[in-house]
């Protein structure tokens, strides 16, 4: 059984690379303070991996 992720933006998106607001957008978050569920797999770990400034990750 594979656990959830909760991912919340912290941090704006202003000053950051084109791959990292595509890679903010891809992971559902679009305001500061936008929470979004995924199941924790190794693409979106991938993917918090490249913008782990911005976020703030909990496990569910």
């Amino acid at each position: 059984m594979s656990e959830n992720l909760k991912i919340k933006l912290v941090r704006s998106v202003i000053g950051c690379t084109e791959r990292q607001r595509k890679t903010v957008n891809a992971l559902g978050l679009r305001k500061i303070n936008d929470t979004v569920e995924h199941k924790d797999t190794p693409q979106i770990r991938g993917m918090i991996k490249k913008v782990e400034h911005l976020v703030e990750v909990e496990v569910l």
